[in-house]
């Protein structure tokens, strides 16, 4: 079988150097209140694959990722303080899985978050499509968990969070998720 050989410029464009790793440009968007960025994302969602450069999908986990294309997937970091990780959403045709690198974290799934598992260091938890999901880190330091989006299409219209994040997001500041609405954002999973 032929192989091919790759430069090492060509392969230093294929690395993702977790020092030099950016929030999402969303995450640093100061019109946001804090607890209102913490109802959707990890406090801090570190892109590390993104989709194909030539990619037509609108996805955040797109912008800034230093490595663009594996095949479909993509990959972050999600750093989560004590106590915290997005609400429950859903994807509607994609994976979710979450493997911990330090840390503990609570996995809550179904659409009231009534079934739970916690996973520590190397656990990996894969949740299907359709099925809401929910992370947060339980261990007294900041946690690391990787998570990998793999399968069907996955751009904003897959992801759906549950009307409940969408009150609570009212309730630190009015109109607030019409600003997570503005990117693509929906809080219509489980209807």
């Amino acid at each position: 079988m032929k192989t091919k050989n790759i430069s090492k410029n060509d392969m230093l464009k294929r690395i993702s150097f977790f020092k030099k790793s950016m929030p999402l440009p969303i995450q640093m968007d100061q019109t946001i209140p804090q607890e209102g960025k913490d109802i959707v994302y990890a406090r801090e969602l570190l892109s590390v694959i993104g989709l194909e450069e030539n990619s037509t999908h609108n996805t955040p986990i797109n912008k800034n990722a230093p490595i663009k294309g594996a095949a479909g997937i993509t990959m972050t970091i999600a750093k989560c303080p004590p106590g915290q990780g997005p609400g429950l959403h859903n994807h509607h045709q994609t994976f979710e899985t979450f493997t911990v690198l330090t840390g503990k974290f609570l996995i809550e799934w179904n659409d009231n978050g009534t079934e739970s598992v916690e996973i520590e260091q190397f656990d990996t938890i894969s949740i299907p499509p359709g099925v809401c999901r929910s992370f947060k880190n339980i261990s007294n330091k900041e946690g690391l968990l990787q998570v990998i989006i793999s399968g069907g299409v996955h751009d904003m219209n897959d992801i759906a969070f549950t009307n409940a994040a969408k009150v609570k997001m009212e309730k630190i500041q009015k109109n607030l998720s019409k600003k997570f609405e503005q990117v693509g954002f929906k809080f219509n999973a489980g209807q």
